[in-house]
């Protein structure tokens, strides 16, 4: 019951910090658009595409890393937490140094023979890379801190970090917007690699004098049978975040091969969208990762598997809550939100997050996996799989196929990876794989059908207007808490829900 009210108080943190940084981040998109231009926004999107990458290879790292420090937690071991601290410092700055040797090679050579950018766009879009690639490495290097934090549950700073981050961003908006007389692709480029300078200065400082284990002494805490073993596993988890990074980052250099930097701020705006509206569903699986490690680690594997089929109905209701008013109401939303709105844009959207919802429900069944830490296997095959839709997608574009298509390959990936995290989930931690399909799957999906039918009659009825997208949202929101309530969650899971509101509502009544 304590563990599930630290859940309930980290997850409430950060949907607090959630409702701040989204309406924020979405304004931050549209002045930057509006600064930038079509073109200028595509060109930022794909050369500096290490943006996303950064964000997708510091949660993938840091949930590694994190793993074995709630790991250590649940076994009580203060000692070991020093030595995998010093550990991961070690492992992190090797990964670094090589990534940016790598980036800096290969981003010479898709400048000169892959790239489609104006020829007078062409220095400056370099000048970006570069940028990109330093904020990379400081990413990297910080992944040790991130751990620590996410390991204590230390949501409160989680959402700080967070909510500095993007008033930083709007900032930057502004500031390029209304005040740089010179190029403001290289200020913005620029001046969004100082961000992440000062994220990392505010890791450091904060978890220095924060928690005892963060205390760099190489020698005095270096283990050699630690260093095997999260070698072993850093090795496998990388190679299924690097393969993973190039298939989502190769998504905007082969569009832009075939169509240009037009159709890359298509994928830019697609991608802000998903990852706002995503953003509660994430929180809640940040907030219930460190759980799956310490109930390992405790040998409590029951309440590992329990907390993994509930964390994916839970996350799934939240996307969906979101998502089908969103997605039936896109242009409208668009034309309200952006003063000009890229070619494909809302396509690319609506296809980005039917892929996400597929996704979702197996996302705290990987994080099961990883928490197991028997992943050689399970990575190797993920790996394999990340690779191959986007060789699909070059050659449908080869033989002229549209540019949506790569979506549609996208959500079949999508659709073959749940399928392959089951298989190794049976086998790791002896999921029931009809036990998910029942209690999760069908309850899931069902209930997404059914709000979806009921949301999008008042499309049929009414004219596009504020008042059918207000009434559309309504609807949605009275549709999902009776499918959510009656549909997604079983009795047992609903009664204690009820009691914990029973004694809320006498506690206020006494």
């Amino acid at each position: 019951m304590q563990q599930a009210k630290r859940v309930a108080k980290n997850t409430g943190i950060l949907y607090l910090q959630m409702a701040i940084t989204v309406l924020i981040s979405l304004y931050t998109t549209r002045l930057v658009l509006g600064a930038l231009g079509v073109k200028d926004f595509g060109t930022y999107n794909l050369v500096a595409g290490t943006i996303s990458m950064l964000l997708f290879l510091n949660s993938s790292m840091t949930a590694a890393s994190q793993r074995f420090m709630s790991y250590a937690q649940g076994e009580g071991d203060f000692k070991k937490q020093q030595s995998i601290f010093n550990i991961s410092v070690i492992l992190h700055f090797i990964i670094a140094l090589f990534i940016v040797l790598l980036l800096e090679v290969v981003g010479g050579l898709l400048f000169k023979n892959v790239f489609i950018i104006d020829v007078n766009r062409l220095e400056v879009a370099k000048l970006v890379f570069h940028f990109m690639v330093g904020s990379t490495f400081l990413t990297i290097i910080s992944v040790p801190y991130d751990a620590v934090i996410n390991a204590h549950e230390n949501m409160l700073f989680v959402a700080i970090l967070r909510v500095i981050e993007v008033v930083l961003k709007m900032t930057i908006a502004l500031v390029i917007t209304n005040y740089i007389p010179f190029d403001k692709l290289a200020a913005y480029g620029f001046l969004m690699a100082i961000i992440y300078l000062v994220l990392f200065v505010i890791r450091i400082i904060y978890c220095h004098n924060k928690y005892q284990e963060v205390s760099i002494h190489i020698k005095k805490y270096f283990s050699k049978s630690i260093f095997k073993e999260m070698t072993n596993f850093a090795g496998w988890s990388f190679l299924g975040s690097s393969t993973s990074i190039i298939a989502n980052y190769g998504q905007g250099i082969v569009l832009n091969m075939f169509f240009g930097t037009v159709m890359n701020a298509a994928q830019g705006i697609s991608g802000q969208i998903s990852g706002q509206l995503s953003a509660f569903s994430t929180t809640l699986l940040k907030a219930l990762n460190p759980v799956f490690g310490k109930s390992e680690g405790a040998g409590k594997r029951d309440v590992m598997i329990k907390a993994s089929l509930i964390g994916s109905k839970v996350s799934f209701f939240l996307l969906i809550f979101f998502y089908i008013p969103v997605i039936i109401e896109m242009p409208y939303i668009f034309k309200f939100w952006l003063k000009e709105i890229p070619d494909f844009a809302i396509v690319f959207c609506r296809l980005q997050l039917i892929r996400n919802l597929i996704e979702q429900p197996f996302l705290t069944i990987e994080s099961s996996i990883s928490a197991v830490g028997k992943i050689k296997q399970f990575k190797s095959y993920q790996s394999l799989l990340n690779i191959l839709p986007l060789i699909i997608t070059y050659i449908l574009f080869n033989i002229n196929f549209p540019a949506y298509s790569m979506y549609l390959v996208y959500i079949s990936y999508a659709i073959l990876m749940g399928g392959l995290t089951l298989y190794f989930a049976k086998k790791t931690f002896e999921l029931s794989i009809i036990l998910f399909v029942k209690d999760v799957i069908f309850r899931c999906f069902t209930s997404f059908t059914l709000i979806f039918i009921f949301t999008v009659i008042p499309i049929i009825l009414f004219p596009e207007s504020f008042i059918r997208l207000i009434s559309i949202f309504i609807i949605s929101s009275i549709c999902f808490i009776i499918c959510a309530w009656f549909i997604g969650f079983s009795k047992d899971e609903r009664e204690p829900i009820l009691r914990y509101l029973n004694s809320k509502w006498r506690l206020m009544f006494k």
